[in-house]
This record gives C-alpha cells, structure tokens and sequence, in this order.
C-alpha cells in the first residue's frame, strides 16, 4: 500500500515514472489509496470519440487484430486510446473478457493520468513516450495488480493521435515480457502511421528519409514537382518542421543550396543516395526521378561529397 503521500525512492522512479509520480502528487493531488477505476463513457460519447478518431482508428484494425493473435496466449488485451486517454477499441480473447469490463480495458474507459493516476495509457499520453508500468509501478494502489505498455501513435500528418495499449491484469511477477510486447507495440503504431499516410497521399512518390525513430517512421509525400506536400512526425522533427505547420517545400531546386547543418540538408542527401541507388547509380535517370536537372543533380552530389570530406576527422 502506498502511504498517503509517498515520498521515498520507488521502483517506478527507477523506471523513469518519477515525473509521473510527481504529477499525481503535486499537480493532480491524487490519493493513491482510493480505490477508484477509470469512468466509463456513454455509448454515445464513445461513438463521437471514435467520429474524431477518423481514419487512425480505421487504420488500426488490422494491426490490434495482429497484435491480439500473438498477445492472447500471454492474456493480454490490446486497446487503441485517444489522446484524451479513451478506450475507442479493444481486442481480448474470450477467457478474459469478464476481467477485461471488470477492470476497465474497454472501449469508453477513460485512463487519462490526471485521474487515472501513473499508467500504461495516461502515462505514453502525458509525455509523448513509449511507457512500461508495471504493478505496483501504478500511482493508485487499486491497480497495482496490472501491467500496461504503450506507445504513441501519430496520424498522417505528424500528430500524436493517441497510444497503442497491451494490459494484464494477471501479468507475471517480473514483469519478463515488458520487453517483447514493447517491441511489438512499436511496431505495429509504425504500421499504423504508414497505413494512415499511404491513405492521406495515395498517388504521390512516398520517399523514406531513413530509419525510424521511435513510434515513427521518417516519410514524406511528393508531388509531381517534387515538392514535399506531406511529411510524418519522425521526418518533420528531421527537418525542423512543428506538427502544425503546412509543408510546401521544394526538395531539390536549381538555385538553393541550404547550409550543411540544416535540417533539410539531411532529407534531401537521401533522397539524392535513394534515388542513385533506383536508378542504379545513372544520373540522368535520378535527376528525372528527382525532378532536377543534371547539373543540378552533379552540383548537389559535389556538395554532399564535399560535406563528408570536410567532416572526417
């Protein structure tokens, strides 16, 4: 049981949860001994959740239906949260879905942290992070006996749209398969965010600006001008750009060379290796796939060669 205020070193501040532990007491002013479960919205609210959900929610079928056919023999459910913490949809198989309305993973289930206290949902929401909590890592006493891992999920245009959840609510002591599902999770908010940004751009050149960073994967969308008319959160935070700003920029042009240290210096030097690679190192043909012209193509490729030249120890 947790005193009324604790203070002392937890496990959860070893873990990381100590900001989260901070917010429930400081900010929140949460009793940890009340024994209190998430509410439970009305069908009809839960409908108008899942209305401004949109098509993150229709993209993540197939993926919690994936999800849940490896979870379920380590009984597991598998939900899909909102950034308002939640529950739009869930998957449980059959033997745990009494457990599953008992303790709430279900869809209508609110478990944002300012009420729910420090959890797998609340917590991932808070901080814009993957997050384990694990039994008695819970702010509230009640659910110590749970385990939660969740993941962001973002939507096409770079915005957190809510967290990927795996609970338990008879997980192992020790919590040995956070690691595995943590994983898992993770890849499968990828697969959603592609999923939802294959949809957004169908029919613009899609282009991969290198590996995935976290939850999200480094994408941006051209047109036939090869301007960048879309772009994921891992590639806007590449090239500097905030979630709310539209994108209009040219990738390559015959005039602008941007500094070495600019943000969109790194997306367009993969483009320009991805594009020689298609085209199997012939330069007229990814200077066409690029959009440039040959000299355009040679300049730039003398400039990203000289760039690495210079930055060699």
């Amino acid at each position: 049981m947790h005193p009324a205020f604790p203070i002392a070193p937890m496990p959860a501040v070893q873990t990381g949860l100590d900001a989260s532990w901070r917010r429930c007491q400081h900010d929140y002013g949460l009793d940890p001994s009340a024994p209190t479960l998430p509410d439970v919205l009305s069908g009809a609210e839960l409908r108008q959740a899942c209305q401004r959900a949109g098509r993150v929610l229709y993209s993540a079928g197939p993926e919690l239906e994936r999800l849940h056919a490896a979870l379920a023999p380590v009984s597991y459910t598998v939900m899909l949260s909102d950034m308002d913490g939640i529950v739009l949809t869930h998957q449980a198989g059959p033997a745990i879905r009494r457990g599953c309305r008992r303790w709430h993973f279900w869809p209508g289930a609110v478990w944002d942290e300012r009420h729910a206290g420090t959890n797998g949902i609340g917590t991932c929401l808070a901080e814009q992070r993957s997050i384990s909590v694990h039994r008695n890592q819970h702010w509230r006493s009640g659910l110590h006996g749970l385990a939660g891992v969740a993941t962001p999920v973002y939507d096409a245009y770079g915005r957190m749209a809510g967290a990927l959840n795996a609970s338990s609510f008879h997980p192992t002591p020790d919590g040995a398969l956070g690691v595995l599902i943590a994983s898992a999770l993770l890849q499968s908010a990828r697969q959603i965010e592609l999923n939802c940004f294959m949809d957004q751009y169908r029919g613009h050149a899609i282009m991969l600006l290198g590996d995935a960073a976290g939850a999200s994967v480094p994408l941006v969308a051209l047109d036939r001008e090869r301007h960048i008319v879309g772009a994921t959160h891992a590639a806007r935070a590449q090239m500097g750009l905030a979630t709310t700003d539209d994108i209009n920029v040219c990738l390559l042009d015959d005039t602008a060379t941007p500094a070495p240290d600019a943000p969109l210096r790194e997306a367009q030097t993969v483009a320009i290796h991805t594009a020689l690679a298609s085209a199997r190192g012939k330069v007229a043909v990814a200077a066409r796939m690029l959009g440039v012209s040959r000299s355009t193509l040679h300049r730039r490729i003398r400039n990203i060669a000289q760039t690495q030249a210079t930055a060699r120890p």
